[in-house]
């Protein structure tokens, strides 16, 4: 049994070191969504900002965009041209997605810098992605509704899934001690 962990310690470090970060990072987002009160910032601050930021790219293109409280549920509701199209849920917000991208990097560690800025530069990028996402999503729902389901649950999703993995490769043959010791 020995021989097996000495063999297998850097695949047995990964998921350990994946999976107790994903565990603390997912346990804080949970008690931030728990905390968050709703009343400046509804449902929460940062899906109402990606509702908001939604919003103002749409108007930018030309939609008459507007995002409204849900009144029955924790979400915005995506108004475009005084029709609802859309609501922006707390799974919309990209948060998630970030927490596994991270939970990824730090198990494949690289020096601390380096690690620590690769996280935030390919958190913001997750950010923006997703946000262009939401944007021509909203776009697409509005002009060919009837693709909506394979829109929102295939392409859309793919995107931003796909993104991540490539920024993990990236990680993984760039900048991890994984690449230095394979070296």
């Amino acid at each position: 049994m020995k021989a097996l962990f000495i063999k297998y310690k850097s695949v047995l470090k990964f998921i350990l070191t994946f999976l107790l970060v994903y565990a603390v990072l997912s346990l804080g987002y949970k008690f931030y969504l728990q905390w968050s009160d709703g009343s400046k910032f509804y449902p929460d601050y940062m899906t109402h900002l990606v509702a908001k930021q939604t919003e103002s790219l749409l108007n930018t293109f030309g939609y008459n965009t507007q995002v409204l409280p849900h009144p029955d549920e924790p979400s915005m509701k995506l108004m475009l041209n005084g029709k609802y199209l859309a609501r922006i849920i707390e799974g919309c917000n990209s948060i998630s997605v970030i927490i596994l991208f991270i939970s990824f990097v730090v198990a494949f560690s690289g020096k601390l810098k380096t690690t620590f800025l690769y996280i935030l530069a390919g958190s913001v990028l997750v950010y923006i992605v997703n946000l262009l996402r939401i944007v021509v999503l909203s776009i697409g729902l509005h002009h060919y509704p009837e693709y909506s389901e394979f829109l929102h649950t295939v392409v859309f999703p793919g995107i931003i899934y796909g993104m991540v993995f490539l920024l993990w490769i990236l990680w993984v043959n760039r900048f991890s001690n994984l690449k230095k010791k394979n070296a």
